[in-house]
C-alpha cells in the first residue's frame, strides 16, 4: 500500500537517505584510517622481525662455521 506523497515528503526522504549515506561514509572512512594504522604497525613489525631473522641467521651461520670436528676421544658415548 503506497501513501500519497506531500510536497515536502520527497524532501524528506531524499534528506533521510543522504544522512543514511552520510552516516555509512563516516563508518567507512573511520574503519578505514584504522585499518590503515594496523598496517602500518604490522608493517613495522614485520621489518623488525626480518632484521631479527637476519641478525640470528648471521649468528648462527658463524657459530656454525666455528665448529671444529671432535675426534672420537671427544666424543661421549650414546648413553650419556
Amino acid at each position: 500500500m503506497r501513501h500519497a506523497l506531500r510536497p515536502g515528503d520527497a524532501y524528506t526522504v531524499n534528506a533521510q537517505a543522504i544522512e543514511q549515506i552520510e552516516i555509512k561514509i563516516a563508518f567507512l572512512e573511520r574503519a578505514n584510517a584504522e585499518l590503515s594504522d594496523v598496517v602500518f604497525r604490522q608493517h613495522r613489525d614485520i621489518e623488525a622481525l626480518r632484521e631479527q631473522i637476519g641478525m640470528l641467521a648471521s649468528r648462527l651461520q658463524t657459530a656454525e662455521s666455528d665448529v671444529t670436528p671432535r675426534t672420537a676421544a671427544e666424543e661421549r658415548p650414546p648413553h650419556y
